[in-house]
């Protein structure tokens, strides 16, 4: 009832899982994972508390393998059981349990492992695959990832239809202020149109939840202090630290407000532009 990928940047800093299913809240069952750790998707008949299970054994120092192994000699449902997990060198492993209700089955290699239970066929898992193999190596793993997702929508994903979808990536400090690792954690829990709505979702989470790189930041001048605390003012705001904060831009202006990131300055200016 489920298609996912999870999977390991290039780089090797990200650890992410994205998944799909007519089912309510697929996030909410489905995906788990820990920066420098590792990341896992359960599902078919999902054991959720393989997720903790996966991770505590990795975090020990057990491949995404070994993991998997023991996961599924403690469980008498294994049959029923599908899994994939990828480890924090990009080791991979799946399992598509004999009682899993067709189509079923998986793909893994080098930093990730795609898997799928009732399926509009194998070719689900194949156009996932292809899309991950694609996709540029450089870009961020939710892109790449929510890309292979995408792509086995449209090869027929979830052979019962569409309900929700989940994105969840870590990575060291990814987190808001830099206070954990969670990069990206969306859900789309009940829409006819999950895929494309979540990746409505992740703009929005690029925009606000995600810190400046340092070429996005521009150096507040003086001139330019005045210009922000100016059209701070006009719109009510008691400073320009206060209307980032109204605005929740926190992750896209320094906190002395010595850069602005350039896309709120642009902001900023389309704003003034309209007044």
């Amino acid at each position: 009832m489920t298609f996912s990928i999870v999977a390991r940047s290039a780089d090797g800093e990200s650890w992410g899982v994205a998944v799909a299913s007519k089912f309510l809240a697929v996030g909410s069952a489905v995906p788990a994972a820990v920066a420098g750790v590792g990341a896992i998707a359960t599902q078919a008949d999902a054991n959720v508390a393989y997720k903790g299970q996966a991770l505590s054994h990795m975090d020990d120092g057990a491949t995404a393998g070994v993991a998997l192994q023991r996961l599924l000699e403690d469980d008498e449902g294994r049959d029923h059981r599908q899994v994939g997990i990828v480890d924090s060198d990009g080791g991979a492993a799946s399992h598509t349990g004999q009682a899993c209700l067709d189509w079923a089955g998986s793909v893994t290699g080098d930093g990730y492992a795609i898997q799928g239970n009732i399926l509009a066929g194998e070719e689900v898992v194949d156009a996932m695959e292809a899309a991950w193999l694609g996709s540029d190596e450089t870009a961020p793993l939710a892109e790449r990832l929510l890309a292979a997702l995408a792509a086995g929508d449209e090869a027929g994903g979830d052979a019962r239809g569409r309900q929700s979808a989940a994105l969840l990536v870590v990575r060291d400090g990814a987190g808001y202020g830099g206070l954990d690792d969670i990069a990206v954690d969306l859900r789309v829990d009940d829409h006819a149109t999950p895929i494309p709505e979540l990746s409505r979702l992740l703009a929005l989470n690029e925009l606000y939840l995600t810190a400046s790189t340092e070429s996005e930041k521009v150096p507040v001048t003086a001139e330019l202090e005045e210009e922000l605390e100016s059209f701070a003012r006009a719109q009510g705001a008691r400073d320009f630290q206060a209307w980032v904060g109204t605005e929740n831009y926190e992750m896209r202006v320094a906190p002395d407000s010595s850069w602005i990131d350039q896309r709120i300055l642009d902001i900023v200016r389309q704003a003034q532009g309209a007044q």
